[in-house]
């Protein structure tokens, strides 16, 4: 009986044919769940409402547009399916939190796809709804506005599960709003001209993967979060930083390349986290590190051309690399005996450095004898150092054999 019924349930969806010049509410009214609605080339002019389990697939991707006003589109049941479509042109409300998709509280399991979401607020607004899925979108916000008057690409809220995935967002206030939510991948996506490429908060067991960050204010910043694994993201050119950690724990930063940002890594009140294997490469400053970041495991990495390597403000020496140590390309050490390691330690925050940070000019003379012979003065006397970043295995030669192609992506103008 139960075969039987699934039959009989799987019998009365349809595929329903909307032709230039329907109307769509009234297409969407007259469906049964489990429809799918394939909409002909056209523009459909309204602020749509989708209350029951539907598919909405674009043919040749027609244009939904809100007419700046309200939502363009809001999802309030579960499994709704968008795919193909132009959605533009929600309303401009803050306080409403006007989207081109609002997919309320309770509508879990809904899909987004291959939608092109322009002149939004918001791209998407998703709150308390769980599983969702968000993949291949192009998302521009309403460029002509202030960052600070613009809403967000996606905007993720108190949920759990949510697949954000091979998304391409930029000219929006941040491009990912991540908030309270769980369990989640961010995987393939493009965040660039926003003020972040990610703001996030509040959330844990989550996966970063092989995204790419550019042209922002800061790239990743991820803050008050743990058990993440950020992993083979790029992040460069951004005006800031290029990944912020800010409180964060139990987390693993492996594999990305940071390159050409103001600051590389910026680290403030980080602990337990293991940063591995990642290029820091021509920032301005490779690491920003403070707030008692420690009791970390720091190791695998290159540092090379960065203006600074480390800025560190801390009280007493941070020891990274016990294990394999990382590569310093302004080491000044040597390898007597051909193993790959620094003979003498390297310290990250020597006298060098500290005229530097007050004389900038004296970058001119880097490369002189009388500053080189000032660096192995000062290592032996210590009396001269203050508190250190220190690597006590500096490796000679870098892993990433491609480094070089990293360097010149700064911000532009900058």
């Amino acid at each position: 009986m139960f075969s039987l019924w699934l039959a009989m349930a799987g019998a009365q969806a349809a595929t329903v044919q909307v032709r230039a010049g329907d109307d769509l509410q009234a297409a969407i009214r007259a469906a049964r769940s489990g429809d799918v609605l394939e909409i002909a080339p056209g523009t459909y002019h309204g602020n749509f409402v989708v209350d029951k389990p539907l598919t909405l697939r674009g043919v040749q991707r027609p244009v939904l547009d809100g007419g700046l006003q309200g939502d363009t589109v809001r999802v309030t049941a579960t499994d709704v399916v968008l795919e193909g479509l132009q959605v533009r042109n929600s309303g401009a409300d803050l306080n409403a939190q006007n989207a081109g998709v609002y997919i309320q509280p309770g509508a879990h399991r809904a899909v987004v796809r291959d939608c092109g979401l322009s002149y939004n607020l918001f791209g998407l607004w998703i709150e308390k709804a769980q599983d969702v899925r968000v993949e291949g979108n192009t998302i521009t916000g309403k460029r002509d506005l202030n960052s600070s008057q613009r809403g967000n690409g996606i905007q993720l809220y108190n949920t759990t599960g949510a697949r954000i995935i091979g998304n391409n967002i930029g000219f929006v206030r941040d491009a990912l709003y991540v908030d309270v939510s769980h369990r989640a991948e961010f995987r393939g996506n493009k965040l660039h001209h926003s003020r972040y490429g990610t703001h996030y908060m509040n959330s844990y067991h989550n996966l970063w993967e092989d995204n790419d960050s550019f042209y922002n204010r800061g790239g990743l910043a991820l803050m008050e979060v743990r058990d993440q694994l950020i992993r083979n993201n790029r992040t460069w050119g951004n005006s800031d930083h290029g990944i912020m950690l800010r409180t964060v724990q139990d987390s693993v930063v492996e594999g990305n390349v940071v390159a050409g940002n103001n600051r590389g890594f910026f680290i403030y009140d980080v602990e337990y986290v293991k940063v591995l294997n990642n290029l820091v490469v021509d920032n301005y400053v490779g690491t920003h590190l403070s707030a008692g970041s420690t009791r970390n495991v720091v190791e695998g990495n290159d540092f090379i051309s960065n203006r600074e390597q480390v800025r560190y403000v801390g009280a007493r020496d941070e020891v990274w690399g016990q294990g394999r140590g990382n590569h310093w390309s302004n080491y000044l050490g040597w390898d007597k005996n051909g193993d790959g390691v620094g003979d003498v330690r390297y310290e990250a925050n020597d006298m060098v450095d500290r005229l530097t940070w007050r004389y900038p000019s004296i970058k001119l003379l880097m490369a002189s004898p009388a500053v080189q012979a000032l660096r192995l003065v000062a290592q032996q006397f210590p009396v001269l150092r203050v508190p250190s970043v220190v690597d006590p295995k500096p490796r000679m030669e870098p892993t990433h054999k491609d480094w070089s192609q990293w360097r010149d992506k700064h911000y532009p103008g900058q």
